[in-house]
């Protein structure tokens, strides 16, 4: 089970593509510690019965900006015996410190990097961005070669018009880092629509990207980097790009991924929290738990989300295949 909470809406970088972006005037919200750390003995005690080992996954905003993200990792890791991962854009991995905490409590961390030098610095609003993470991320697989343990090492970049051309060439450059895998997403139009038309994959950059994937895969292979993402992710792609809708009958709500937005709502994915989200509050058992995925399918019948109808969810579409 791979659950994704998205913990804050806070961040420090202004990337114009992202509904996050803190020059943005809008309100942010955290997710409760203890409403956390409930709900984490309750995924313990689901493993435990199950034998469905869980991993949770911190999103945000910017999830290191979290006040109690190395606590809830602490405990959630430590006592309960679960597995911890999360999306960063890098900039709390300059400190020595959490370096070291991340290499001895979490199963996968993921970095975010869209392009090589300035042009990342430009789209994530962080002068200098690119070359401070050109040497945090090797400072971290540094540490884990000397520690012989750490999490899963992975890269990922927004795909738009601006960057895709420069995409190898970044791929390329990161495998020297000590990186064990590369993800990439395309540019959604949902979180900042005023950018989206302009920077949008077109059909003709999708098609020439598929071409190219195989001979970069297979070039990344011989250096020991897994490029993931699989037929269904770049037919999604695709889709999206020409502007054709793309549903999903049956996502199997619940069955091996959950999502939790900051305020406790849990659901098959972001886009369908404020519709058919169940508050955790109403899942503080097992037995619950194991009710779940009929209830959000029953849910999903009874009220189907708009989102479902052009269903956008990487993890429906082979993001990670390997």
């Amino acid at each position: 089970m791979i659950v994704v909470w998205r913990i804050t809406q806070h961040c420090n970088l202004s990337c114009p593509f992202c509904s996050f972006d803190r020059t943005r005037d809008v309100p942010r919200v955290e997710a409760d510690l203890a409403t956390v750390l409930n709900f984490g003995a309750v995924l313990a005690a689901y493993q435990h019965e199950t034998d469905d080992r869980v991993l949770v996954s911190w999103i945000g905003g910017e999830p290191l900006l979290w006040r109690h993200w190395q606590e809830a990792t602490r405990r959630l890791v430590g006592e309960l015996g679960l597995r911890v991962s999360a999306t960063t854009n890098g900039t709390a991995l300059e400190s020595g410190n959490v370096r070291a905490f991340v290499v001895d409590h979490f199963s996968e961390l993921t970095v975010s990097v869209d392009a090589l030098g300035t042009q990342h610095d430009v789209l994530r609003g962080w002068s200098g961005g690119f070359a401070a993470l050109e040497r945090i991320v090797p400072a971290l697989a540094r540490l884990k070669r000397e520690r012989g343990a750490g999490p899963l090492l992975r890269i990922n970049a927004v795909l738009m018009r601006d960057n895709l051309a420069g995409f190898a060439a970044l791929c390329q450059r990161v495998a020297e880092w000590g990186v064990q895998e590369i993800s990439f997403n395309q540019l959604g139009g949902r979180d900042r629509p005023e950018y989206f038309p302009s920077h949008r994959l077109r059909p003709e950059d999708v098609a020439e990207f598929a071409a190219r994937l195989p001979e970069l895969r297979a070039s990344l292979a011989e250096r020991g980097v897994r490029l993931v993402g699989g037929d269904g992710y770049l037919e999604r792609m695709r889709a999206s790009a020409a502007g054709e809708a793309r549903a999903v009958p049956d996502c199997r709500p619940g069955q091996t991924f959950l999502f939790i937005d900051e305020q406790g709502r849990t659901a098959p994915c972001n886009y369908t929290a404020e519709q058919i989200g169940v508050p955790l509050s109403e899942l503080g058992t097992t037995e619950a738990m194991q009710w779940l995925p009929a209830r959000l399918a029953t849910a999903r019948k009874r009220c189907r989300p708009a989102a479902c109808e052009d269903c956008h969810s990487t993890q429906v579409w082979e993001k990670f295949a390997r």
